[in-house]
């Protein structure tokens, strides 16, 4: 990735109206390392406000989270959006097109704490709004999150090696984080006293690699359902194959031998039609560039490229931090046995136990949004996630 020269637009709203950067409290910030910002002041950074301000997407978190959870309100504050220097532009957000995409949200009333985020599956910045930011800003947390990178399903475009995209999924996150401390630190005139990893799915795979690798920026951790890498497996390359076969051969107990709980067999047809095809196919464009053949017949343990590209981005328990996760027992994408069950014995085997807060869910799901078309079979999981977060 180039290098480019910082550019910052500074723009300060309330009400609607455009002010002169010192008015009513709105301060000069700046972001370290940052090619391009906005500095914004909102009367409610919570997406009550934001989604008419044009201060979110829904897009980036529809679906992530059930009807019923509680709308946050009442946080006035700062918020800065903008991009660090990248090359690759698959993040169309404010019609910017251009990845490494951010946003810092500096609620007026500040408890000292800062949550940082990285956005699950391949969503962009504004995917942790409704799960995340809306609950800890109502807490006094600030908080800060990052697109990874790269968005989208041809996320595998970026980068030239295999790995590179999900490589940089972990560097983007430590670079938020170095950033967000400082720019906490310039606004309130003290240094954050902690700053929490959070994150779903892929963004919870963010919150392990970043307590292993970068321990010193946090103080604790809270993921759901993280993505498990691991070079010799588990991972999704070499469950979903024989999980696709199993449904494409109308043969339930290939899923079952895959990992997948039986009873959650009445979301299978959703997750074969929207998850299960489409995530093997972009992780081995990502990972395997060569393979060609179909999602249901890929064979992970004979591919020794994808092997070494996968021990690239591995986790290894060794958590310097603690960690608190959640995982549903009705997982049809990661399913449990295959995913934090296995995290769970790699933390054990590290000797980080002592570190590590391990919840199995029974009835939860990889997203809350199927709660509402299953109310009798499913709970869930983003209320447990929240109160961990802003305990």
């Amino acid at each position: 990735m180039r290098r480019l020269a910082l550019s910052v637009a500074v723009l300060c709203l309330a009400g609607g109206l455009t002010l002169p950067a010192e008015a009513h409290g709105c301060p000069r910030l700046r972001v370290p390392g940052a090619e391009y910002q906005v500095v914004a002041c909102l009367d409610e950074l919570t997406t009550a406000g934001t989604v008419a301000s044009g201060h979110t997407n829904p897009a980036d978190y529809a679906g992530l989270t059930h009807a019923g959870l509680p709308q946050q309100s009442g946080v006035p504050g700062v918020q800065i959006d903008g991009y660090f220097p990248d090359t690759s532009r698959t993040n169309a957000n404010h019609g910017w097109n251009h990845d490494s995409q951010y946003v810092i949200r500096l609620p007026e009333k500040w408890n000292g704490g800062l949550v940082v985020a990285g956005s699950p599956g391949v969503r962009a910045q504004y995917a942790n709004d409704r799960a995340i930011s809306d609950w800890v800003l109502a807490k006094g947390y600030a908080f800060a999150a990052t697109d990874k990178g790269n968005t989208g399903a041809n996320f595998f475009t970026d980068g030239v090696k295999p790995g590179d995209a999900i490589v940089e999924w972990n560097q983007r996150t430590t670079q938020l984080t170095r950033a967000a401390r400082a720019v906490v630190a310039q606004r309130y005139g003290r240094a954050p006293r902690e700053v929490v990893a959070a994150g779903i799915s892929n963004g919870g795979y963010l919150v392990r690699w970043q307590l292993e690798n970068h321990p010193e920026l946090y103080t604790r951790g809270v993921e759901l359902e993280g993505t498990l890498w691991t070079a010799n497996g588990p991972n999704l390359l070499n469950f979903l194959p024989p999980a696709i076969k199993g449904y494409e051969q109308h043969s339930p107990a290939q899923i079952v031998a895959a990992g997948f709980d039986p009873r959650s067999d009445f979301l299978w047809d959703f997750h074969y039609t929207v998850y299960w095809k489409l995530t093997q196919r972009i992780y081995a464009a990502e990972l395997d560039p060569t393979y060609t053949g179909t999602e249901a017949d890929y064979d992970y343990a004979s591919r020794p490229a994808a092997q070494e590209a996968v021990r690239r981005i591995a986790l290894t328990g060794k958590i310097g931090r603690p960690l608190t996760t959640f995982h549903g027992t009705l997982d049809s994408l990661l399913p449990i046995t295959q995913d934090s069950d296995v995290y769970a014995d790699l933390v054990r085997q590290a000797g980080r136990s002592r570190l590590f807060t391990y919840q199995r869910v029974e009835a939860g799901n990889h997203v809350d949004g199927l709660v509402d078309a299953h109310p009798d079979q499913l709970v869930p999981l983003v209320p447990l996630l929240q109160k961990a977060i802003a305990r």
